[in-house]
């Protein structure tokens, strides 16, 4: 198979549209219109992809794509325009069949839980996600060096809280070496790690942390993995969902090895409700954005971003997608008919049509569709009717869904959670140590204090009545050598216990 089916083009819709696999990691796009079949569009992709033996990774923002998991059916509502559709744009193979589903939820209701560690989100996204400003990224940067220098691992958020105490403990000598740390700052980011916290995201965070291998399986029938994330609840915290997605882009990035322009791409990864990343995105982030998406082709990975409008995508990252899906858009205000032009703009001119026109007059399960060709030149635009899907079209019942996930390949492997020594435990036991040690010193002085005490009361006995005391003290001790050995008292009392436990943090630096 050198190419997937798409759909048909042409006057009658009877020209093969084709994705070719060799370049399908030159990235694409999906555009169009709420209600016009971008999620169908998507649902095809994905069948056509795991039938060329390419893994697949989706979100499933509206529950919908569930249905990939399930067989289509005769008794569809829609069986008769599907297989009228099949006929019309010459697509003699159609048949209904599932596809090899591998469910995730970022909650641990709807698939596998999926989980990183904080660690390896790092300070940038992890800024991102929290919303931080630029002082406070500063220290959430310092906060990961402190931790890389004294092997203080971050697994999951209650490590990354309890480094922030030790931080905002030892802020003063910090300062001195990585520039201003208060506690102000300290206790901004703690205020923003308990939204995360609320809104479900310290489930994010843990172990065992997900293998990549377990994403980019090829089934034993030769068929690509379908990675289904369940996102109907993660939609509604945007900048959790797209944080996490980049950070899952990130890591394909790291860790995969370069393979230049392979014959099939390793992977394909959708990226729905693509705006949500780029809505108020500081540069530096969509730096990183389009460096991914540039140098990630050839690591065999192509990422296809899911919008409404072509202009939701940065100029310098949308001129990398090479293949591009646009459905019917809408023009009934002048932003609305500006965004319009510069979308057709984008495309290769037909001399039959207007693109333009042809954006606005594309019926639902229709598409204006511009492929990669040979030498990797885009394709003229042509007016294109989307072939039918194999598997259920909608979401898929509760019971089914457990099937799949009690039957998953996978199962079992990351349902229980680790909790293995990290920067937390490692930080409370050297609190632990520094606590008994002050304890242990305070005990020795008061001891030695009784001493002193009972030393003194004996060399004063003498067998007669004691005479009344000088100025100079009972001992014969000057004034001041007596508020010295009162103020000793006080510190080995109560309130100097505050003050050891106080200072516990410039322990820490010695060990």
């Amino acid at each position: 198979m050198s190419g997937i089916f798409i759909g048909g083009g042409g006057e009658d819709y009877s020209a093969p549209q084709e994705l070719l696999l060799n370049y399908a990691n030159r990235h694409g796009l999906v555009a169009g219109a709420t209600g016009t079949g971008k999620s169908v569009t998507l649902q095809i992709l994905a069948e056509n992809f795991s039938n060329a033996g390419v893994p697949v990774f989706l979100a499933d923002v509206k529950g919908d794509l569930s249905g990939l998991a399930a067989s289509g059916s005769a008794s569809h509502k829609l069986h008769d325009a599907f297989l009228s559709r099949a006929e019309k744009i010459g697509f003699e193979d159609y048949d209904y069949k599932s596809f090899p589903v591998v469910f995730w939820d970022l909650f641990a209701d709807q698939g596998h839980p999926i989980r990183t560690t904080v660690a390896e989100m790092g300070p940038l996204l992890l800024s991102q996600l929290l919303e931080l400003t630029d002082a406070q990224e500063g220290v959430i940067n310092i906060a990961f060096r402190v931790a890389d220098e004294q092997g203080l691992p971050l697994l999951d958020l209650k490590d990354l809280q309890a480094l922030l105490v030790w931080v905002g403990q030892n802020g003063k000598e910090l300062s001195l070496r990585y520039g201003n740390v208060n506690n102000a700052t300290v206790g901004a980011i703690q205020r923003a790690l308990l939204v995360l916290e609320n809104q479900g995201g310290a489930r994010m965070f843990g172990e065992p942390a997900l293998a990549l291998s377990d994403m980019m399986a090829i089934e034993p029938d030769g068929r690509g993995r379908v990675n289904v994330l369940a996102s109907d609840k993660l939609i509604a915290a945007p900048k959790l969902y797209s944080t996490f997605l980049l950070w899952l882009l990130s890591e394909l990035f790291e860790e995969l090895p370069e393979v230049g322009d392979p014959d099939r791409p390793k992977l394909v990864f959708f990226f729905d409700e693509a705006h949500l990343l780029f809505d108020g995105a500081p540069k530096a982030l969509v730096d990183k954005v389009e460096q991914v998406a540039r140098l990630i082709r050839s690591k065999g990975v192509g990422v296809y971003f899911i919008t409404q409008n072509p202009g939701d995508v940065p100029e310098d990252i949308l001129g990398q997608l090479g293949n591009r899906i646009q459905h019917a858009l809408r023009a009934f205000t002048a932003s609305d008919r500006k965004k319009l032009r510069l979308a057709a703009q984008t495309y290769r001119d037909n001399p039959r049509f207007s693109t333009e026109d042809a954006i606005k007059e594309v019926g639902v399960g229709e598409a204006v569709t511009s492929l990669l060709e040979n030498k990797g030149v885009p394709g003229v635009v042509e007016r294109t009717l989307i072939r039918p899907p194999s598997s259920h079209l909608g979401p898929i019942d509760k019971a089914t869904r457990r099937d799949v996930i009690a039957n998953s390949p996978i199962a079992g492997k990351y349902e229980a959670e680790v909790d293995r020594e990290s920067a937390f435990e490692v930080l409370n036991a050297r609190a632990k140590a520094a606590a008994e040690e002050a304890e242990a010193q305070e005990a020795k002085e008061e001891e030695m204090s009784t001493a002193e005490r009972e030393y003194n009361a004996g060399r004063r006995y003498s067998g007669s009545k004691v005479g009344r005391s000088t100025s100079r003290g009972r001992s014969g001790q000057s004034m001041g050598a007596q508020v010295g050995k009162m103020v000793m008292r006080e510190l080995t009392g109560t309130t100097g216990r505050r003050l050891v436990r106080g200072i516990l943090g410039g322990l820490f630096r010695g060990r």
